[in-house]
């Protein structure tokens, strides 16, 4: 550890050196529940980590020191507690930034984001995907960049979440089919250039959206506290599916797991890219919505905002109803069949699920438990994904990471 002395003074320098001493294992640790929200307070840290009240204390202050987190030693105790008020402990919102980058099939966007996964800037959205992974990665690093020039921010890596399986350990983007990528793109290679040529440092990292966005979810949002994690989710095109097993990614032995969208829901349904017919990605994504409700899709924005503007304001309407319902029973086969399969414990959704699953909770979950043998025995909870962007919340968590395993040796 860095041997700056404990700012509120607990005991000699001889001393404070030990505990900083003991305690550098534990500054990684102790840095991830800070920004997961899992130890507000000194006592909680103490607790969680399960080290002695002093080493807790010469941990926060390292990170402190760091310019990580920040230590309120005078919170106020709250209404009806008794004795001393333990510090509060709260990500630094002044620290430094991560530039986190998605690319789909409408358009891109980078933002600047910090730990906590509070977004703290965001560059104006690009609706156009150019056939060149280059020039498109190339332009939402620029507007990272730009973000950071203007904020004077401090930045310690990047991440990039891409519509396609990400094979390990090439990175390379398999099946773009949303894009007009060539498959098999080497898109980390290629976002690791373009962030060093804009003269931004630290590690650059790409992974599929939905994985980073379940990663998000399972930190930040609707998936806290679950041991086995399913999120599926449809974005502006085709549906992806994830899974996190004890706080982790489960990615499979080369990235490809969870290919959940090539699922066959509809035997006799419509053609899909992957060769097959009737899977999830062409039967429940927004462009199957708006066809089976009859509606043309327009130029004029995004599929997703269409089909989400039409679930919510026209839900009355027998044939946006009709095909709502429809989309719900394929959805709710596929997930009976991941959860026979997987177990998990809790099933969060994103995109238009999210929104299918808010126009109808009962019909959806009672598809789930009446085809899964699971769901017949108790139930899964079936809930909404919460962060409206967690696919670049999760972006950053990639380029966070190395901070959160070994913070010191990273600042």
């Amino acid at each position: 550890m860095s041997g700056k002395a404990d700012p509120r003074g607990a005991g000699d320098g001889t001393t404070s050196r030990a505990r900083l001493d003991r305690g550098r294992g534990a500054l990684g640790p102790a840095l991830q529940l800070v920004h997961t929200g899992r130890a507000p307070t000194r006592a909680v840290l103490t607790a969680e980590l399960g080290v002695t009240r002093a080493t807790a204390g010469a941990v926060a202050a390292e990170l402190e020191a760091l310019g990580l987190i920040r230590v309120n030693a005078r919170p106020g105790a709250a209404a009806g507690s008794q004795g001393r008020p333990s510090h509060r402990l709260e990500v630094a919102e002044d620290g430094p930034v991560v530039l986190a980058a998605q690319v789909h099939a409408d358009g891109f966007r980078a933002a600047l984001v910090g730990l906590g996964g509070r977004i703290v800037a965001t560059a104006p959205g690009c609706e156009t995907v150019d056939a060149d992974p280059a020039k498109v990665l190339g332009s939402v690093v620029d507007a990272g960049a730009e973000l950071l020039r203007t904020t004077g921010r401090r930045c310690v890596g990047a991440g990039l979440a891409v519509p396609s399986a990400v094979a390990e350990p090439d990175g390379l983007a398999l099946n773009p089919l949303h894009l007009a990528w060539p498959a098999g793109a080497p898109v980390r290679r290629i976002f690791a250039e373009c962030v060093r040529a804009a003269g931004i440092t630290g590690p650059a990292f790409a992974a599929n959206d939905v994985n980073l966005a379940a990663l998000a979810e399972h930190r930040h949002g609707a998936g806290r506290g679950a041991r086995d994690l399913l999120c599926v989710a449809t974005g502006h095109r085709g549906v992806g599916g994830a899974l996190v097993l004890d706080g982790r990614l489960h990615t499979g032995s080369s990235g490809l797991a969870l290919e959940v969208g090539h699922l066959t829901v509809n035997p006799e349904g419509r053609p899909c890219h992957c060769g097959s017919r009737g899977c999830l990605d062409v039967e429940t994504d927004p462009l199957a919505l708006l066809v089976e409700a009859g509606r043309d899709p327009g130029p004029e924005v995004s599929l997703l905002k269409q089909a989400n503007d039409m679930l919510r304001n026209q839900y009355t309407d027998p044939a946006v109803r009709t095909a709502a319902e429809a989309l719900i029973d394929r959805l709710g086969l596929g997930l009976a069949g991941l959860v026979n399969i997987l177990n998990p414990d809790r099933i969060i959704l994103g995109g238009l699920h999210r929104t299918l699953l808010d126009a109808d909770p009962g019909r959806l979950r009672a598809v789930v438990a009446d085809r899964s043998l699971w769901g017949q025995s108790g139930g899964v909870p079936v809930l909404a994904c919460t962060l409206d962007h967690n696919s670049l919340v999760g972006a950053a968590e990639l380029a966070w990471q190395p901070v959160l395993d070994d913070p010191l040796a990273v600042l």
